[in-house]
């Protein structure tokens, strides 16, 4: 499989993101964000973490405007695979290829911590190598991940089972870092095969560094 992971001017997950999906077994191009073209052969994009453009304006704002995001949006509505990791998650959003919108944290301040989530839907390419209800430890780290959309358009995400991940403690009960509504901590398309999450599966691959569940994950993209 061909993963391409987008670097935009501030990004800082790449790196980590590129090992990941290599210790995986898969070959990963970086495609820098003047690029009007992804590789030939795509399988998956991901759109990595980091602070592009250094969040002027507001996070992911103007990253919606390179070069490289006109082929990741065609490369989307075309079906192709698409993963949007915290700035990545912000992006899809500003770019309207998952609904809602980011709000700075609650508590106004940046986040950096291991966080449990709960498996919502597993219906999905992302998640179907994990169970419903099964809880994952995974690092989040934001400034600006409070997701918000309104009660009609809460509704439609869970009626279609774009409601993927929340946040909650390690039995499971609802804990709440950032003011998310309902607790979302990552959501997909209608069509799913576009999807998005503020924590970072690519930083729990390994037991030494603390979790390893962000593996199973992963590998719900692979062939």
């Amino acid at each position: 499989m061909l993963v391409a992971v987008a670097v935009f001017p501030g990004t800082n997950c790449e790196i980590d993101t590129k090992y990941a999906f290599e210790k995986l077994g898969q070959d990963v191009v970086l495609v820098f964000h003047k690029e009007e073209k992804l590789p030939e052969g795509t399988d998956l994009v991901v759109l990595p973490g980091g602070f592009s453009y250094g969040d002027y304006l507001r996070s992911a704002a103007i990253a919606k405007f390179s070069p490289i995001m006109k082929a990741v949006i065609e490369f989307a509505n075309n079906g192709g695979k698409v993963l949007g990791i915290c700035n990545g998650f912000q992006m899809l959003v500003e770019a309207r290829l998952l609904p809602g919108a980011m709000k700075r944290n609650e508590n106004v301040h940046f986040i950096s911590q291991f966080h449990h989530l709960n498996v919502i839907a597993n219906d999905n390419t992302f998640l179907r190598k994990c169970s419903i209800g099964e809880l994952l430890n995974v690092p989040i780290a934001h400034g600006e991940g409070s997701y918000y959309i309104d009660d009609a358009g809460l509704k439609e995400l869970y009626a279609n089972k774009q409601v993927l991940l929340t946040y909650c403690d390690e039995q499971g009960n609802v804990k709440n870092p950032n003011g998310s509504v309902d607790s979302i901590a990552g959501i997909c398309n209608k069509e799913k095969n576009v999807f998005g999450l503020m924590p970072h599966p690519e930083r729990a691959i390994e037991k030494i560094l603390g979790s390893d569940d962000g593996v199973k994950m992963l590998e719900g993209f692979l062939n």
